[in-house]
């Protein structure tokens, strides 16, 4: 009796020490932290470029698994000290859990300038869209710098299994609708691409046709096949850029001005 009283406490002792006792599944979806900080940042880069005719952003992609290259993006725009914001274009997460969101918001956190963050495939994974929603927001959103209005989608029709409207086509009407009279130029930015497997390329030339009924489009930013291209997938003369992820060591940095624009691969 002794013997088996000993073992048995033996046991507890290791299972409870060896998991944590209350160690949350990383699908829990339960979002320690700040929330909601797609429509947080948006207010501050609104407020700050709402007159602006000339500024700055970074884009950068696909952080995933990339946490000390993250941190090192983080400290390289931050050292510019030239640039208004930073976009992110999705997969934050490699397999969607909870916790890797909360630690590359953490990391990303580290800007000094406004930051958004797109949804990514890999951010659909388990419980990863709930996530996504708890920490930034809605994944089809837009915003305005100056004259320029930002439209920012969920392209990651495949992980819906064609179940939910992706691309959303209603969203893109309304904000037609809604636009002010001041925007005079557009710029779409996406995870995955047209004609890419993961985007629902049944309606890939209507998507196009909508982007472009917005102010004069500029051009199209994606992420998600990690490299950087730069294509004219309609050949109708609107470029897709593509940033490659960040253990590549770069991103895309634009420079919007009355003219039009400029662009230049960053290495960090």
């Amino acid at each position: 009796m002794r013997t088996d009283f000993f073992l048995l406490h033996l046991f507890l002792l290791l299972f409870f020490s060896g998991c944590d006792m209350f160690e949350a599944h990383p699908y829990d979806a339960y979002v320690r932290g700040e929330k909601n900080i797609n429509e947080k940042q948006i207010a501050k880069l609104e407020e700050q470029l709402k007159d602006a005719s000339t500024f700055r952003f970074a884009f950068i992609s696909d952080t995933q698994r990339w946490y000390d290259e993250t941190e090192d993006v983080v400290k390289h725009i931050n050292a510019r000290e030239d640039v208004d914001f930073v976009v992110h274009g999705g997969d934050i997460s490699d397999f969607g859990a909870t916790h890797e969101f909360t630690m590359q918001r953490d990391i990303l956190h580290n800007f000094t300038m406004p930051w958004v963050t797109l949804l990514g495939n890999h951010d659909c994974l388990g419980t990863g869209e709930h996530v996504y929603k708890e920490i930034f927001g809605n994944p089809n959103f837009s915003f305005q710098a100056g004259n320029t209005l930002f439209i920012c989608l969920n392209t990651n029709a495949l992980e819906y299994d064609y179940s939910e409207p992706v691309p959303d086509f209603e969203f893109l009407e309304n904000l037609m609708t809604e636009l002010p009279e001041h925007i005079k130029r557009t710029i779409v930015v996406m995870h995955a691409p047209p004609f890419d497997s993961v985007f629902n390329n049944n309606v890939a030339k209507v998507f196009q046709m909508y982007l472009k009924n917005f102010p004069g489009l500029m051009f199209c930013l994606h992420g998600h096949l990690h490299q950087y291209t730069v294509s004219d997938l309609f050949q109708d003369g609107i470029l897709y850029f593509q940033t490659p992820n960040v253990g590549k060591r770069s991103y895309l940095l634009f420079t919007i001005n009355e003219e039009g624009y400029e662009y230049e691969v960053v290495e960090f």
